[in-house]
């Protein structure tokens, strides 16, 4: 897995894809057992300044995710990307969250449109449009943009 992603990132500065698009947020969906390299990567290589851990209220997704912050922790003391939050089932995540030094910075419910859109090829906000989970997301983005430390507009 780490080297599938290392391969993701060559590939996206061959083809210039931050240049040419100039996202204002770019989100990467990385497992948290993936606490290699290939997690790392991206944080060392200047691809994240800020991380949001997504963590389901299961002992060993919060064992991962309390992993990830002290990793994230270790790579903020030498100028690289910072932890910012963590989210998911509300009060066992909380409560690790807490315990490893962040916030919680959005609920976000199970959802079976987020499957049926993955079936799909595409997104809630592509194929289940008229989902709840449109708003959450896009409470989520606004939250993530808020925080962001960001000085451009």
């Amino acid at each position: 897995a780490g080297r599938g992603i290392i391969s993701a990132f060559e590939k996206l500065a061959e083809l210039e894809a931050f240049e040419t698009y100039k996202p204002d947020i770019v989100i990467y969906d990385v497992l948290g057992d993936v606490v290699c390299g290939g997690f790392a990567m991206p944080i060392r290589g200047g691809y994240a300044r800020e991380v949001f851990i997504v963590s389901s209220g299961e002992m060993m997704a919060l064992y991962a995710a309390s992993n990830i912050a002290q990793a994230i922790k270790n790579f903020g003391r030498r100028g690289y990307a910072r932890l910012k939050g963590i989210e998911n089932e509300q009060e066992l995540v909380a409560k690790a969250a807490a315990e490893i030094g962040t916030e919680v910075v959005q609920y976000v419910p199970r959802s079976g449109d987020i499957q049926i859109a993955e079936n799909q090829g595409g997104t809630v906000s592509e194929f289940v449009k008229d989902s709840p989970m449109v708003q959450v997301y896009n409470e989520l983005a606004e939250h993530v943009l808020a925080m962001s430390e960001d000085e451009e507009e």
